[in-house]
């Protein structure tokens, strides 16, 4: 998976690409250098993903905080999407990843950043999505959203 997902971002014009297989490699390169976004995997090994989102989120030990994070996994449940979302994760990707998904998701980190928040022992990208072109109704069922 790390080599389809090196040449999908060197196809789409992405200058330079490190990878690690598992949670140390990406916690040094992480170190020494300063990434523009990081993908990661749900499955590595013997960490997982996850363990290595919430250390770069762990803002008792920041290597990083504010980086990207694409979270690629084949658990597209919303049990998954949430606790990615929870740990810190920007984006999430269902493999198996298309050249265009991966796209989609560097289009959005870049034309839609989210702000981060701290808050009960959350760190991370807002976990709510605002939309502009939401017109339904407030979760009270009151009137329809400005």
């Amino acid at each position: 998976m790390r080599e389809i997902m090196k040449m999908i971002l060197r196809g789409l014009g992405v200058g330079q690409v490190l990878s690690a297989g598992d949670v140390a490699g990406a916690l040094a390169i992480a170190g020494r250098t300063t990434p523009d976004l990081i993908f990661i995997d749900w499955c590595m090994a013997p960490e997982g993903g996850l363990d290595l989102v919430r250390r770069l989120r762990d803002p008792a030990d920041p290597l990083c905080p504010f980086v990207p994070i694409v979270m690629c996994t084949g658990h597209s449940d919303i049990h998954h999407v949430r606790t990615a979302r929870d740990a810190g994760v920007t984006e999430f990707l269902a493999k198996p990843v298309s050249v265009a998904s991966v796209a989609r998701r560097i289009e959005e980190v870049i034309h839609r950043p989210r702000n981060f928040v701290r808050a009960n022992g959350f760190f991370g990208p807002d976990r709510r999505r605002a939309s502009r072109d939401f017109a339904g109704h407030d979760r009270r069922g009151g009137n329809p959203a400005a």
